[in-house]
């Protein structure tokens, strides 16, 4: 069957022919692949076709598809059985290495997506401080729980829209929104509302509008005020925990949150998500606390082996300087080939994960992120794709490296880039 018959047949039996929409390749036009296998750095789609992957399962293939001895425990796990409703001591084992990795966490609770721990964690928040309102910021993506569907208004503490039909205006009338690193936005919110904030939930490096960074004068502005009045401050890692750094983006910032989520990477590519802070906060949860929070798979024993192999591999002696030299390598080639072809373009890193922008200078919020140039993209894209190279299929989203990706694959990347990028210039 080939990629165009696949997808015409699942378009008759799933909305869209997808499970998940950025999937679809509607943001850039064209048609999606379908994948029958993977092995370490390369996908393979069900015509034969090989690509170099960027994507990495969206952040969470970290140690390379199809790992040995990530295989080995899964299969190994798969014999005792698959789904228990009991309590397991893997689940103990994965919580206390979560953390003892994240230093600022002292009990955990596992969940099985990155949109359930964070609607988990702002109904802690909320009914730990006894508070309504929580704050996000204007091009971060937490999940698509109602209360995080919300698009930005104008003015600082009004009321929004819902950026999803079937979410009511109620669902989302407590939800601020500010624009990424917005300072002076964050007093000002504050000022007028303090008392009334439950918390404010922050992807401390963004990668839903590509990848963009936080000002530390925006970072120490937002624990400051949540400490003064006694807001909860809760980091969103889906992304970047066990990525960018193994403690984690907090530890690049060096400033903690009261609770940090955790996703992707925490599972290893099986659906497994965590949500964590300190005792105090986090024994508010049922069944010894107020606040109720359950799941039927949560802590599931197959996803918690997967995660647990992950997490003991990229403890390795010289794992994160090689994931970080790979990111740096790529983003530097490309950026040097498109100012020989005269493109205006710019890139940056952090850990394993990179951004790519078609525009001269580094955004620092979503309006900034929208200047790029999306038709360069799209066709910088396509033409990659073409050659063998997987980026994601938006302008909006980040990109991976794993620890498979190496010296050879990089350079490969390049050279497909260098003809690309020439072909954009007789544009």
């Amino acid at each position: 069957m080939s990629n165009q018959e696949a997808f015409t047949l699942a378009k008759k039996y799933i909305p869209g022919g997808v499970n998940s929409p950025v999937r679809s390749f509607n943001s850039v036009g064209g048609m999606p692949f379908f994948t029958r296998k993977a092995q370490d750095c390369y996908l393979y789609d069900i015509e034969g076709n090989e690509y170099i992957d960027y994507v990495c399962s969206w952040g969470a293939n970290i140690v390379g598809h199809a790992h040995e001895e990530v295989l080995a425990h899964v299969q190994n796990a798969i014999y005792n059985g698959l789904s228990f409703g009991t309590p397991t001591e893997l689940e103990t084992k994965l919580a206390k290495t979560i953390c003892d990795l994240m230093k600022n966490i002292e009990q955990v609770r596992l969940v099985s997506s990155g949109t359930e721990a964070v609607m988990s964690a702002i109904r802690l928040a909320r009914g730990f401080t006894g508070r309504k309102y929580i704050i996000k910021f204007n091009g971060c993506y937490h999940g698509h729980s109602d209360s995080m569907l919300v698009s930005a208004g104008s003015g600082v503490a009004t009321f929004y829209n819902p950026s999803s039909s079937g979410v009511t205006e109620e669902s989302i009338i407590h939800t601020i929104i500010l624009e990424y690193n917005d300072t002076d936005g964050l007093k000002e919110t504050f000022n007028k509302l303090g008392d009334e904030i439950a918390c404010v939930i922050f992807e401390p490096y963004a990668g839903n509008m590509n990848l963009v960074f936080p000002q530390m004068e925006f970072v120490k502005t937002m624990r400051d005020l949540c400490t003064k009045y006694k807001a909860l401050l809760i980091y969103d890692e889906v992304m970047t925990g066990f990525r960018v750094a193994l403690n984690g983006a907090q530890s690049l910032l060096g400033i903690n949150p009261d609770i940090t989520v955790l996703g992707k990477i925490v599972g290893g590519g099986m659906p497994l998500a965590a949500f964590g802070g300190s005792a105090e906060i986090m024994q508010h949860l049922s069944p010894i606390g107020s606040v109720y929070q359950a799941g039927t798979l949560s802590g599931n024993p197959i996803a918690v082996t997967c995660g647990l192999a992950n997490l003991d591999i990229i403890q390795e002696l010289g794992f994160y300087e090689h994931i970080t030299e790979m990111s740096q390598l790529l983003i530097s080639g490309l950026t040097e080939l498109a100012k020989k072809h005269s493109i205006p373009f710019c890139a940056s890193n952090v850990g394993g994960m990179f951004g790519i922008f078609f525009q001269e200078q580094l955004p620092n919020n979503l309006e900034q992120v929208k200047c790029t140039n999306q038709k360069h993209f799209n066709d910088f894209f396509h033409l990659m794709l073409a050659s063998g190279v997987f980026f994601a299929p938006s302008m909006y989203e980040a990109g991976f490296i794993c620890r498979k990706h190496g010296t050879g694959v990089i350079n490969k990347t390049l050279e497909s880039a260098d003809i690309a990028f020439a072909k954009l210039r007789f544009e």
